[in-house]
């Protein structure tokens, strides 16, 4: 490969020069991605994308041929034959082809495919791999290039083989057994699994009772005083400005002679009747130091589940927003390292580029003596690759918003260059406080927290608030102020959301990096879960499924046979070991198992009795399912085709009874229950008189502690239609008032309805336009601001002016198109326009 500086030579001269240059064409997936490319090479490169995969298995066939060391049978898209012309059209006019995918077995398999489909013995091909899109990075890598390695593109070979026989061999029999329509997967069924154990456990729960004993003391006299003043006059309790408010909240942490716990309200009060009007003593005040490291850079999966929890991100839409900032920006080029990796490593380069900027922009006492080295504890881990950073620690997320990048992109990329340059910093210091207090010999405890050196909270950030307690010596006296007893129970185990959910799989070392968002996609698509407030809830389709797997083919959804499996793929990859065999080892005892269950597995082994009886014939009913949830039907079918529909008493469909609170209903009297609404399953409360009494209950808005500015009125916390939160009046329909509007206000009345006020809004094309605050009554709109008046003046006049005129030569010219001329009538409808508008100009 050749390349010259042209810029001393003359056109001429140029013109002979590029003829003797070698041309190179780089492939790369996305078409992001090359225009990004094209913006740092010269002339001497050709950047086409590839558009992800040109080929792939056929859809409606399994392409795998079992017999044959499972030969694979690839088929074009339609889309994929458009792109492979234009790449054979670009590959005529070059002498080398770079393939440049991404830097994973993905994309080594997409790189192999297109050197299959484009090989020509006069074209040499070369691997490169970008692993951040930069100008400095990618030189660097075009002068290494390196070949395919087929060791990664058997290990994709595998996964799709191992996926495509799962999926293809094992759904004919989940829809003759369990249900028509429904599939397995290899990976998906083990987190589906997952989802329903946890549900099982969830009902299976039994909580345990306890108490607490809170009391507030004070070794302020004065203000011990006047509390019990105003205590013993009933009055409202109201601190004066130059009394000191000096007190410390401790609760009980042991009984004396018996178990610490406090397990009934008994015991509560029988210890606040102990305690009460005495006085409380220092028993111990203990202080130490702390200090808190920073966490490891991102890697796919951490950045996952940070991004869940603290942007509300799902897994898809994270992996395609760094999928954009890889590829990069105008101006820019890629503004992360690439995104699918289990390496908490990072480069020297950034290691001192980093070190520098922290010193410059916080200090010296910011920056630890030494970079810091990160290991990850995954037996996977490649660390050879890097971990997920900011290709440039200098661009601070404040200089990339000038840009104008989406805001999503933004906030991204700000976790990610928090997170890259904390780890880098020094740990935050502070120290903690425990006192305890003895009262007739109970010991309660108070704990302290204070942040001295922020270090790399500085950058991160964090919900850490200091905690002063008071100075106090052992042996010190306080009175007791106020006492408070609150009941707990224990809680059962949380459902997954996506964060844990995906934490789990790489703790049970199933699925990799590059596979979690697919996972829980599909799981979601096929209907085996549903997402409800960023939680995941079985499906009754869900638990089927897992069910008969769990029964039939264990493998299939075992942790550590799927972990195996995993490591097997990995083995591969590191060429240690053959695809076709390790295929060979799962695929010869799973299609013994297949033929064996279609033998023996009977769909009605499957069904689930139930005491209902059918109206058609007087036999018992089964519980069985369908797309839409579990019904009951006739155990005789076909014989007798009795069905019911499992209901509750408001009519929906449920899988299970409604449960009964011991709350009554406010316009009847009867006790209320909590259902299962039949759309998504979202549960609400209502009165179990239905449908003679149809109350529900409503639940309250969560009150912010502010007041409406326009009513006076409590402002609560809201949610859109699109789920998103915001804060309004509590007072609405007749108050509309939205925290943060008055930005949007622009102080002009509306000139058509006279009343409204003009309001800032942003349509779906981010264009700004003002509205009437009075919509729907007025639907008054316009884009400009500035002289609106007199627009508004203009246009009503020429509405009054012209309007007969108008009427008029409209109904001429329609007596004039005859039926004939309707053909052509676009050419008719402009002539009429243009008529229309000379009215208007000459008016």
């Amino acid at each position: 490969m050749v390349s010259l500086d042209q810029k001393n030579f003359c056109p001429s001269e140029k013109k002979k020069i590029e003829k003797m240059v070698k041309k190179s064409l780089i492939i790369v997936e996305s078409p992001t991605k090359a225009k990004t490319l094209s913006a740092f090479l010269g002339k001497d490169f050709v950047v086409r994308s590839s558009f992800g995969h040109i080929r792939d298995l056929p859809q409606k066939t399994l392409g795998v041929d079992t017999n044959a060391n499972y030969e694979m049978s690839f088929e074009i898209s339609e889309r994929g034959k458009k792109t492979l012309n234009d790449l054979k059209i670009s590959a005529k006019s070059v002498d080398e082809i770079i393939l440049a995918s991404d830097p994973d077995r993905e994309g080594e398999a997409i790189a192999w495919h297109i050197k299959e489909l484009l090989d020509n013995k006069k074209i040499k091909f070369f691997r490169a791999t970008f692993h951040e899109i930069t100008k400095n990075a990618v030189s660097e890598s075009l002068q290494n290039l390196g070949e395919i390695n087929f060791n990664l593109v058997d290990a994709q070979k595998a996964r799709r083989v191992l996926d495509r026989l799962v999926g293809y061999k094992l759904s004919p029999l989940l829809w003759k057994k369990v249900l028509r329509g429904i599939s397995a997967g290899r990976v998906q069924s083990v987190a589906v699994r997952l989802i329903s154990e946890r549900e099982e456990e969830i009902k299976a729960f039994k909580p345990d009772f306890w108490w607490d004993l809170d009391v507030e003391i004070t070794k302020n006299f004065e203000l011990f005083d006047y509390f019990k003043n105003q205590i013993s006059e009933n009055i409202k309790l109201e601190i004066p400005k130059n009394l000191i408010f000096d007190k410390i909240s401790a609760r009980f942490v042991q009984k004396t002679g018996a178990d610490a716990t406090l397990k009934t309200e008994e015991d509560a009060k029988n210890l606040l009747s102990k305690i009460s009007n005495k006085d409380f003593f220092v028993e111990k005040v203990e202080k130490t130091k702390f200090s808190k490291k920073p966490y490891a850079p991102f890697t796919t999966s951490t950045l996952q589940q940070t991004s869940s929890a603290k942007l509300h991100f799902s897994a898809k839409q994270t992996m395609n927003l760094a999928q954009k900032l890889f590829e990069g920006i105008p101006d820019f080029g890629g503004l992360i390292t690439y995104h699918r990796t289990d390496s908490t490593n990072l480069s020297g380069e950034f290691l001192n580029k980093s070190r520098i900027f922290i010193e410059k922009n916080f200090g010296k006492n910011f920056i630890p003596n030494s970079p810091r080295i990160y290991k990850i504890k995954s037996k996977s881990a490649q660390e050879a690759h890097e971990a997920i950073r900011p290709t440039d620690v200098n661009l601070t997320p404040e200089k990339l918003s000038a840009s104008g990048i989406d805001s999503q992109m933004l906030k991204l990329y700000t976790l990610i260059w928090q997170r890259a340059v904390a780890s880098q910093m020094s740990d935050s210091e502070g120290f903690r406080t425990t006192i305890d207090f003895l009262c007739e010999n109970e010991k309660f405890r108070s704990n302290g927290q204070v942040i001295t050196f922020e270090g790399f909270l500085k950058v991160w950030g964090g919900d850490f608030e200091d905690k002063i307690l008071p100075n106090l010596e052992k042996g010190e006296s306080l009175k007791l102020l106020k006492t408070e007893i609150s009941a707990h129970q224990t809680e059962p185990p949380a459902r997954f959301n996506e964060a844990s959910l995906i934490k789990t799989l790489e703790e049970l070392g199933v699925g990799r990096p590059s596979t979690y968002a697919s996972i829980i996609s599909v799981i979601q698509e096929r209907g085996y879960v549903n997402l409800q407030d960023r939680k995941f809830f079985i499906t009754d389709i869900g638990v089927a499924v897992t069910k008969f797997l769990v029964a039939h083919f264990p493998k299939i959804v075992d942790y550590e046979f799927t972990a195996k499996m995993e490591d097997d793929l990995d083995e591969i990859a590191n060429g240690k070991k053959n695809w076709i065999k390790v295929v060979d080892e799962f695929y010869k005892p799973f299609e013994k198992d297949l033929e064996q269950k279609d033998l023996n597995v009977k769909k009605e082994d499957l069904y689930e009795e139930s005491e209902e009886i059918c109206d058609l014939c007087g036999s018992k009913m089964v519980i069985k399912l369908s797309r839409f949830g579990k019904f009951l039907a006739c155990s005789r079918y076909p014989e007798c085709k009795g069905r019911k529909k499992i209901v509750g008493e408001s009519g929906e469909m449920i899988a299970e009874p409604p449960k009964l609170l011991e709350e009554k209903c406010p316009k009847c009297g009867a006790n209320l229950v909590e259902r299962k609404s039949k759309k998504g399953g979202n549960s609400f409360i209502g009165c179990s008189n239905y449908p003679k009494c149809k109350f529900i209950k409503k639940e309250e808005a969560k009150k912010v502690g502010e007041k409406c500015p326009k009513c006076g009125r409590d402002l609560v916390e809201k949610k859109s239609r699109w789920g998103k939160t915001f804060i309004a009046c509590s007072g609405y329909p007749e108050c509309k008032y939205i925290k943060g509007s008055e930005e949007n206000e622009t102080g002009v009345k509306c000139p058509e309805c006279k009343t409204g006020d003009l309001i800032k809004k942003i349509n779906r094309w981010k264009k700004v336009f003002y509205s009437c605050s009075n919509y729907p009554k007025c639907k008054f709109i316009t884009n400009d601001l500035k002289n609106l008046d007199q627009k508004s003046e203009n246009k009503n006049s020429k509405k009054i002016e012209n309007s007969e005129e108008i009427k008029k030569f409209s109904i001429d010219s329609r007596k004039n198109i005859t039926r004939k001329d309707k053909g052509k009538n676009s050419k008719i409808s402009q002539k009429v326009k243009a008529e229309r508008k000379k009215i208007v100009s000459k008016k």
